[in-house]
């Protein structure tokens, strides 16, 4: 659903009196404006208790505010309508914020309980506010009105008419009974988003979802996945009040466990057995999303349907890039019929290898890729991640990550240890631009711990944005991440994988530090979903450019650079790869397309097995394995905002593979090109996506840079 666009600097006078009126103990720290430096969220002084009371009050003082607005008597205005509708609700905005960032972040149960009490409220909240029909009557009068004022900036139209969109395609325009409607499923859709997200997290965390192994069946396992699984088990039998065994090993099906033992493991049944139990998650039990991936289609549907579209992919791609279902199946097929033929030759030459070893009669299967793939990079190209490991030391990778910045645009990042954190692990870092002006604050949690949310990810716990007087409220930007973490006084050492993730996520945050948006609806990452990935992909580039790589990759114990042999091994690997990981997200995206372009609703006895394999067909890399699926722990569509913008990650990759052409064109830090690409960083939502590319690249994007990268294309 579109996300309510709260915050700005209206609020802080009420936020004040609300906290001193509050009356005894102290005041609670998210109901009063913060006295730590640059308004940092004071994570120190809250308590669990704080979250409800200062949702509950921000939902009554949001709704104060509106009122004003709806309830003048003056003649609607942009000013004391539409920017008075953008400032308001700074309070709610922040604790939302903060809870939910810190649910995911930390996986706490009780926080996990506090989030899923308050959401009804949220999002009755939300409802409310965009069916509130006098508020509606005169942001529509606005817009209709919207060419007769001649002093407003194209900034100004823009938030306009992203407001008036925002509304009507909220259900702002239904009336009566269809109003009603709308408002019951927008909270039963909310309710089930939450519940399938947490039952993705428990099933994570439950203790059957581990793999323990013995001594001898750690085979083909790099020394420093053993200790990091050895740790574990450790930790696991305290956990359970049991003598540790020092010759068993623990194996979770978190990203920093479960895919180093898929791709090292030498017991080809140990690879099956944590296989099928990735696969199998959220199927039947406890944790069962079967049922409620199906209801959270339907729902989504129902909505489409009351707002006159047939499905809700229609619905949902109305403001995007890609406009239409349509727009997003012509990539997706053109992909297809592009890398198809790559995959099936990768595929046979990963099995032709394997059998050299493993007989004429080894059939591949899908525990089996990254495991005999690594084993061909490593003969083909003499490469294995592990090779690379010992050059990304996380001290200096996080030195060199943060340096792109620098190199390209002259930002500096200075750790700040003063400022609270809301864990041990997490770091601050005050981030200035070329002048030593303070963009905003970036917070760093880079290490796995258990019941933390799986993979990575950037949000925010506020967003930034000016006054009338161009005065600007500093962003609080936050990356989380899995990484393993130290053991002993061993340095961590990342894969290329991760460093790319670090890269990946370091893109979307510089999207939010570098805003320079009036308006907060605006701001930063407030853009077309199919847009906001085109930043973070495009940093990934740099992970194959020595010049990048020789500022800070190197050897943890000889201290020489990554040697440029070394570089161009990893980049054909990447290379080989490229066809089967390209295969494999359209095939998220055909399937996140299909439970999206549903035009009935899904039956409750709907074999789900069924739909997802016909769903995959025409992109499937291996046959189907019994009782693996992946759509009941497909966050992403399913509770993370990607329902009918999966796509985004493949069309986000074309623009950013065309994008790096440019560089690569005039040079990977060319002054020039990084200085048009910083406006599209800063500008947000401000202009129409596809003008902002146009401007920067001169020309619309096509798919023939990324089949270059991909060694699809020569």
């Amino acid at each position: 659903m579109k996300r309510l666009f709260l915050g700005g600097v209206a609020t802080l006078t009420i936020m004040t009196l609300a906290a001193e009126s509050s009356g005894g103990g102290e005041a609670n720290p998210l109901l009063r404006q913060s006295d730590a430096p640059f308004g940092a969220v004071r994570f120190d002084r809250i308590s669990t208790s704080d979250y409800g009371d200062a949702i509950r009050e921000g939902i009554r003082l949001h709704n104060l505010e509106l009122g004003a607005i709806a309830e003048s008597t003056e003649a609607p205005t942009f000013e004391n309508t539409i920017v008075a509708y953008d400032r308001s609700g700074a309070t709610l905005n922040e604790a939302t914020l903060t809870l939910s960032n810190l649910e995911a972040a930390l996986g706490d149960t009780v926080l996990m309980n506090i989030m899923a009490e308050l959401t009804p409220e949220i999002s009755e909240h939300s409802t409310n506010v965009l069916l509130n029909e006098k508020l509606w009557k005169r942001i529509r009068d606005v817009y209709d009105n919207r060419q007769k004022r001649t002093d407003l900036s194209p900034e100004d139209m823009r938030l306009i008419e992203e407001t008036y969109r925002n509304f009507a395609e909220s259900g702002a325009n239904l009336e009566g009974e269809a109003r009603e409607k709308f408002r019951r499923l927008n909270a039963e859709l909310s309710n089930l988003n939450v519940k399938f997200s947490q039952n993705v997290a428990n099933e994570l965390k439950d203790p059957a979802n581990r793999l323990w192994v013995k001594e001898e069946d750690t085979a083909g396992l790099p020394e420093s996945i053993k200790t990091a699984a050895r740790a574990e088990a450790k930790a696991a039998f305290a956990e359970e009040g049991r003598p540790d065994d020092e010759s068993m090993y623990l194996f979770t099906l978190y990203a920093p466990s479960y895919g180093p033992f898929m791709k090292y493991a030498d017991n080809r049944a140990l690879r099956e057995k944590l296989y099928r139990m990735y696969g199998s998650r959220n199927i039947g039990g406890e944790y069962d999303n079967t049922q409620i991936l199906k209801d959270i289609a339907n729902v989504r549907l129902e909505i489409a349907n009351l707002m006159g579209k047939e499905t809700f992919a229609d619905f949902q791609l109305q403001g995007t890039m890609a406009k239409t279902p349509a727009g997003v199946m012509n990539l997706l097929e053109q992909l297809r019929e592009a890398y198809t033929e790559p995959m099936r030759a990768e595929l046979r030459e990963i099995e032709g290898f394997a059998r050299k070893t493993q007989g004429d009669d080894f059939r591949l299967m899908a525990w089996d890729y990254s495991y005999w793939a690594d084993k061909l990079k490593n003969a083909s190209y003499a490469f294995s991640d592990e090779d690379m490991k010992p050059y990304f030391e996380l001290d200096n990778t996080i030195k060199g990550v943060l340096g792109l910045a620098t190199k390209l645009y002259g930002y500096k990042f200075v750790e700040n240890k003063s400022l609270p954190v809301y864990h041990p692990d997490v770091k601050v870092f005050e981030v200035k631009d070329a002048d030593g002006k303070v963009l905003g604050i970036l917070y760093a949690d880079f290490f796995y711990r258990p019941g933390k949310s799986p993979g990575a990810w950037m949000t925010e716990f506020r967003t930034e944005h000016k006054d009338d007087a161009g005065n600007k409220t500093l962003p609080l930007i936050s990356i989380v991440c899995n990484f393993s973490k130290p053991v002993g006084n061993d340095p961590v050492l990342l894969t290329p994988m991760e460093v790319e993730t670090f890269l990946h996520e370091f893109g979307h945050a510089l999207h939010g530090l570098s805003a320079e948006a009036k308006y907060a609806s605006l701001s930063g990452t407030n853009v077309y979903h199919d847009f906001v990935e085109l930043f973070s992909q495009f940093n990934e580039n740099y992970l194959s450019q020595k010049e990048f790589l020789d500022g800070f990759a190197k050897h943890y114990k000889t201290g020489k650079k990554m040697p440029q042999e070394l570089i161009d091994k990893f980049v054909k690997s990447q290379q080989f790869g490229a066809a089967y990981a390209c295969m494999r997200q359209l095939g998220f995206g055909y399937l996140d397309m299909a439970y999206h372009g549903i035009k009935e609703p899904l039956r409750a006895s709907e074999d789900i097995y069924a739909f997802e394999a016909k769903a995959q067909d025409p992109v499937r890399c291996f046959d189907v394995v019994e009782g693996c699926m992946t759509s009941p722990s497909f966050g992403h569509i399913f509770s993370g905002g990607y329902a009918a913008g999966y796509y985004g990650y493949k069309w986000a990759e074309l623009l950013d593979a065309d994008a790096f052409a440019a560089f690569q064109e005039n040079g990977i830090f060319d002054k020039k090109t990084a200085a048009k690409f910083r406006k599209m960083l800063q500008s947000g939502g401000t202009v129409d996506p596809m003008e902002l590319y146009v401007e920067f690249r001169g020309k619309q994007p096509t798919i023939d840079a990324l089949l270059r990268r991909d060694g699809i294309k020569k």
